[in-house]
C-alpha cells in the first residue's frame, strides 16, 4: 500500500514539473512576443535607412552643390563684364556736344577771341583733331584758316582740364569786312553738332584765322608768321 502511494506521489510531482516547464516555455515564446520582436527589427531597419542616405543620394547632393558653384562663377563673370560696361565715356573722342565753350575778347596781336573748351560734367574725352573748324556764317569767306601754331595731340578733357584756341576775325589791312555777332565752332569739319557761340562784341571778319588747340593759353594767340 505504501509502495503504491509513493509511486503515485512521484508521478504527481513529475506531472507538476512538466506543467510548470510547459507554462514557462509558452510564456517565453508567445506569438505576440515574436510579432513584437519582428516589428522592432523592421522599425530599426527603416530608421537606419532614413537616417543614412544611400550612395546614390550622396552623389546627387554633391552634383547639386557643384552646380551651385558653377552658377556663382557665372554671376561673378557677368558682374565683372558689367563693371567694364560701366566705363563707357572714357577714352572716346570729343564731340562738339561733349564740350562747354566760353568766348572772351582779348587785345593781344591786334585783338582776337579766345575760346576755352571744357568737358561737360561726367564726360572724359580726347581732342584727337588738333585744329578746330571755325567759321563766321555759312559762306566760304567766313571760314577761318589754321595757322598751325601751338597744339598738342591729343588733349584729354575731364573735370577742370581745359583747352584753348585763338580766333583772329580780320587779318587784312583794308577797311572792308563783314560783321558777325556769332561764331560757329566744331571739333571736326564733319561734326553733326557744331556750336554757335555768341561773341562778346560785333566782329568785323575778313580772312579769319584760328590756332590749334593748346593747354597753354599763351600758345593760342593767333599770329601770322
Amino acid at each position: 500500500m505504501r509502495s503504491r502511494l509513493a509511486a503515485r506521489s512521484a508521478r504527481l510531482v513529475l506531472a507538476a514539473a512538466a506543467v510548470t516547464a510547459l507554462a514557462a516555455t509558452s510564456t517565453a515564446c508567445s506569438p505576440d512576443d515574436a510579432e513584437d520582436t519582428g516589428s522592432s527589427s523592421a522599425a530599426s531597419a527603416s530608421a537606419g535607412k532614413t537616417d543614412s542616405p544611400s550612395a546614390g543620394e550622396s552623389v546627387s547632393a554633391s552634383a547639386s552643390g557643384s552646380g551651385g558653384s558653377s552658377d556663382s562663377g557665372s554671376s561673378d563673370a557677368k558682374t565683372e563684364a558689367s563693371g567694364d560696361g560701366d566705363k563707357s565715356g572714357y577714352g572716346q573722342s570729343c564731340g562738339t556736344n561733349d564740350l562747354d565753350f566760353k568766348v572772351t575778347s582779348e587785345t593781344q596781336a591786334g585783338g582776337y577771341y579766345l575760346v576755352t573748351a571744357k568737358a561737360k560734367s561726367g564726360i572724359t574725352c580726347y581732342l584727337d583733331v588738333n585744329t578746330p573748324s571755325v567759321s563766321f556764317g555759312s559762306g566760304e569767306e567766313g571760314l577761318a584758316s589754321p595757322v598751325g601754331q601751338g597744339g598738342e595731340d591729343p588733349i584729354k578733357l575731364t573735370g577742370s582740364a581745359v583747352a584753348y584756341t585763338g580766333i583772329s576775325p580780320k587779318t587784312t589791312n583794308t577797311d572792308g569786312g563783314v560783321e558777325f555777332e556769332n561764331v560757329i565752332i566744331s571739333v571736326t569739319n564733319d561734326d553733326p553738332n557744331p556750336a554757335e557761340l555768341k561773341l562778346p562784341d560785333t566782329a568785323t571778319v575778313d580772312k579769319p584765322i584760328v590756332t590749334n588747340w593748346a593747354t597753354d593759353r599763351a600758345e593760342a594767340v593767333p599770329v601770322i608768321v
